[in-house]
């Protein structure tokens, strides 16, 4: 199943309304439902977003209302992503962090990276071809990738150039004009360019910036689970697990509270830290192995892991066999 974040569309409703067309109409015509886009870390189907783009693009009459719906949005839509890449040290590092980890925020996507002399590019490529295109996904994604790379950069996103193999639109009204002022249509990639020099340039961590992320978070944990200390941290375990960072002392800081605090509580209510991790890493194998074709090494990564015989031993002292082997069995017993 091809996912992404709802949140990728913040915006949207207060966008197609401001274009004059009823939002509610086109959500429901892309067969999605209002409640799915309250939540920004809903996943909801990749394909019906791409649907839902190229029906707002129609009836607005805005060839670029993937564009206009981006730079309407900060680098906080695009989630946990942001988080993953926050210890990095250099630009260079950050977009080779954000490649790994762009399934959290959306699945089938690939951020490409090529290097031709002084210049490089970073593109973007779906593994799905949406029943209406992807032209507007392909606009929005850009947008992002716009907005993400500037942060590290500290530059104007606005300023970047972006390329795109689509054809270049008609002449727009004011009303649909975007404010990113380099684009470049009929393009042999889809996605930007920048200098080779400008990897290597240092990460200034926007620490304000990293505060109210936090907050955000933890409000968000707090309204999904206000009487479940056991669902936030199997949450934030989830969201941890692939940065090679989920210890207990991250876990509690998330939270907002000090380790012994967090294990008290626990104890309180009959658990333990160790049962949560252990529970929520067997869940994400068995989902993983079940529904997609990772490999067993990208797997234990994915579940923090830095040796995959020890996730093996793991898994194989959860179910009883080995993740190969009851990849096996899963799929000889549904047939596939």
């Amino acid at each position: 199943m091809y996912r992404v974040r709802s949140g990728g569309i913040a915006g949207f409703v207060e966008l197609v309304r401001q274009l004059g067309a009823n939002p509610f109409e086109l959500i429901e015509q892309a067969g999605l439902g209002h409640a799915q886009l309250r939540n920004p870390d809903t996943y909801i189907p990749y394909p019906r977003l791409a649907e839902l783009l190229e029906l707002a693009a129609h009836r607005c009459q805005s060839p670029l209302f993937g564009l206009l719906l981006a730079e309407r949005q900060a680098s906080d839509v695009l989630g946990e992503l942001m988080t993953a890449v926050a210890g990095s040290g250099s630009v260079g590092e950050a977009i080779a962090t954000a490649a790994k980890y762009l399934y959290l925020h959306a699945s089938d996507v690939l951020l490409e990276q090529e290097v031709r002399s002084d210049e490089v590019r970073l593109g973007i490529r779906f593994g799905f071809s949406g029943h209406l295109g992807t032209d507007q996904l392909t606009l929005l994604s850009a947008g992002h990738l716009a907005t993400f790379i500037a942060d590290l950069l500290r530059e104007d996103r606005f300023g970047l150039t972006l390329h795109f193999r689509q054809a270049p639109p008609p002449p727009l009204q004011t009303e649909q004009r975007t404010r990113f002022r380099r684009l470049k249509f009929s393009q042999e990639f889809d996605g930007i360019t920048l200098r080779k020099q400008q990897l290597d340039f240092p990460i200034v961590r926007d620490e304000a910036l990293l505060r109210k992320h936090f907050q955000q978070y933890l409000h968000q944990l707090q309204s999904r689970y206000p009487d479940s200390l056991e669902d936030q941290i199997r949450e934030v375990i989830r969201q941890l697990l692939p940065t090679g960072e989920c210890r207990i002392e991250q876990v509690a800081a998330t939270l907002d509270l000090h380790t012994r605090t967090l294990q008290s509580r626990l104890r309180e209510r009959g658990s333990s830290y160790r049962e949560i991790l252990k529970g929520t890493r067997l869940e994400l194998a068995l989902h993983h192995l079940s529904r997609g074709p990772v490999s067993i090494t990208d797997l234990a990564l994915r579940l923090g892991y830095a040796d995959v015989a020890i996730f093996s031993r793991h898994f194989k002292g959860w179910t009883g066999v080995s993740p190969r082997e009851w990849r096996k069995m899963h799929k000889d017993s549904s047939g596939l």
